[in-house]
């Protein structure tokens, strides 16, 4: 599909697109990387590349020949593109065949455009200006600032890795979270070859695919690049993890090849107190994650909340009317609640990561009915999701969960007069099972008689 100017379309028949042009460009470098094959020799990719080159140097020949005509515009303020940005860092691969002369001034002035305006960048933006300079200058002063700014603003976490807080994704693909992470981990590796970094950020891209899907097919090729090619070789054959359950030790033999997965289960008669107690040792690098259930019947007014990465509050409140209007009263055990009288549900979700296919189900005492009977999506501080009102609990189906607390309310009406289990509400990740969570079981009792009283 390349045209004769040597830039490719996104589809066939559509016009040139730079972005993809320099996103093919970019790939073909990280294969000469890999060893995938030898530009130089190579009598399909050599003349695509080739044209492709000269397209690029074209492009940013042009746009500095724009400013240039621009009589009101100031040279040495920032003009610096996304789109420039990733045509240095694409053409960071390829120091031959050189830049041609006539875009050599334009290179030379984008570059330090970007080694000037990188603060303003996504951090996507910062790490292939770090890349792109690195490899044009070794000594480039901004690329040991960029690495230094990006180290002083990451968190780091024992389960989650080596992060930024405000990578969360947006509209555009400069500020996609796989693709950020991944370019992340390349500029770590080739400028500061910092093999702990790289390790604890190639944690948090698996971290993130267990409760994410990788958004494409490119954020699922970035990501496969910089797991498996940077950093320790995590596929390398592996120690048995030393496990014991209640002093006793689990035998991981039958371990399925690859992933290492194994199940071991007790019957109830076996369980013990004692059993409370896991030790996990893991005596080589790398990571390696699991989960513990414990099932057992209770009664559900009984059940206590669990203190999770994920956890879920239920808080029950009595609709009056105030002089100022509708006023919330929290609801406790022994406070009667009128037939046909409000009851309001507010649920607060909490949860340190991002989450993808949430679900979430509320049961309601049998005397409550829901006020809003239909199913449908709804829009709540932030947070959209589908609500489906069902005969024992409401469902609500969230779509994506950013990290942080989230809080939001549905009504339900007393129909029936009685002293009820309350429910409780369970929350699950649809695609990783074991981030889940359940608040606390209530009593609600609900008396015949008339409205509650005005305040």
């Amino acid at each position: 599909m390349q045209s004769e100017s040597g830039a490719f379309p996104w589809f066939e028949k559509m016009p040139d697109d730079q972005y993809i042009t320099q996103l093919i460009v970019a790939g073909f470098g990280k294969l000469k990387k890999l060893g995938a094959f030898d530009a130089d020799t190579d009598p399909l990719a050599q003349p695509i590349l080739q044209q492709a080159l000269r397209y690029l140097d074209g492009r940013l020949a042009g746009d500095y020949a724009e400013l240039k005509r621009q009589k009101s515009v100031k040279l040495t303020d920032n003009h610096l593109s996304d789109l420039q940005i990733q045509a240095l860092y694409a053409r960071s691969f390829w120091p031959q065949p050189a830049v041609v002369p006539a875009a050599k001034p334009a290179a030379a002035y984008y570059r330090q455009q970007a080694g000037t305006f990188w603060p303003s960048q996504t951090r996507y933006l910062q790490a292939q200006i770090a890349l792109a300079l690195f490899r044009d200058t070794k000594t480039a002063p901004a690329t040991r600032d960029i690495l230094r700014a990006l180290t002083e603003n990451a968190l780091h976490s024992p389960e989650l890795g080596m992060y930024w807080k405000e990578v969360r994704g947006g509209y555009y693909w400069r500020e996609a979270p796989t693709e950020t992470q991944a370019t992340l981990i390349e500029a770590y590796d080739e400028v500061k070859n910092d093999q702990k970094s790289v390790d604890e950020m190639k944690l948090w891209l698996l971290k993130q695919k267990q409760t994410h899907h990788w958004e494409s097919t490119r954020a699922t090729a970035d990501a496969c690049y910089a797991l498996l090619l940077r950093g320790s070789d995590w596929l390398a054959p592996r120690q048995p993890l030393q496990i014991t359950v209640g002093g006793q030790a689990v035998q991981s033999e039958a371990a399925q090849a690859g992933t290492g997965y194994f199940k071991t289960s007790w019957p109830a008669a076996e369980v013990q107190p004692a059993q409370g107690k896991v030790t996990i040792r893991k005596p080589d690098a790398g990571v390696a994650w699991g989960a513990l259930y414990w099932q057992y019947f209770e009664d559900m007014d009984k059940v206590t909340p669990a203190a999770t990465p994920l956890s879920l509050e239920r808080q029950l409140y009595h609709e009056i009317q105030s002089t100022g209007g509708p006023a919330l009263v929290k609801i406790s055990a022994a406070m009667p609640i009128p037939v046909g009288d409000v009851v309001v549900v507010r649920l607060v979700l909490r949860t340190d990561r991002a989450l993808e296919y949430v679900h979430l189900k509320d049961q309601r005492a049998a005397g409550l009915e829901p006020i809003s009977q239909l199913s449908g999506y709804r829009y709540q501080n932030g947070l959209g999701y589908y609500e489906s009102p069902r005969d024992a609990a409401t469902n609500f189906f969230f779509g994506a969960v950013p990290r942080g607390t989230h809080v939001f309310e549905y009504r339900l009406r007393a129909a029936q007069a009685g002293d009820f289990s309350g429910g409780l509400s369970q929350v699950q990740c649809l695609y990783a099972p074991e981030f889940g969570a359940n608040s606390a079981g209530v009593r609600l009792r609900l008396v015949a008689g008339e409205a509650g009283p005005e305040k």
